[in-house]
């Protein structure tokens, strides 16, 4: 049975995953803990949008932040996060991407 707090799951989910910038923090974290200078540089934006987005990111409460003395670690807040991203790669895998180019408004 669907309930409310199923939808609000899947729509911050969603919204985390509409963002190229945090898809690619999220697929980095899903093999490894990883620090915001590492995680920029990997992505390839500044240490204040990853910061802007792990802070996104953290208040959807996908990702959690465990400070290490002045670094703050960042890893997904479940390891079933990492597996839904798996199965999410794969299936979009098997689709093709003429249906949905991404030029178009409808994703």
């Amino acid at each position: 049975m669907q309930t409310l707090v199923h939808r609000d799951a899947l729509t911050r989910f969603g919204c985390a995953l509409s963002d190229p910038t945090r898809a690619a923090i999220l697929l980095s974290l899903r093999s490894r803990p990883g620090y915001p200078s590492d995680l920029a540089e990997e992505v390839g934006v500044s240490r204040q949008i990853t910061s802007n987005h792990l802070a996104c990111l953290r208040g959807c409460g996908l990702v959690v932040g465990i400070p290490e003395g002045r670094r703050t670690r960042y890893e997904l807040a479940d390891e079933r996060i990492g597996r839904a991203l798996d199965d999410l790669v794969d299936l979009v895998l098997t689709v093709d991407p003429s249906y949905c180019p991404a030029d178009e408004d409808c994703c």
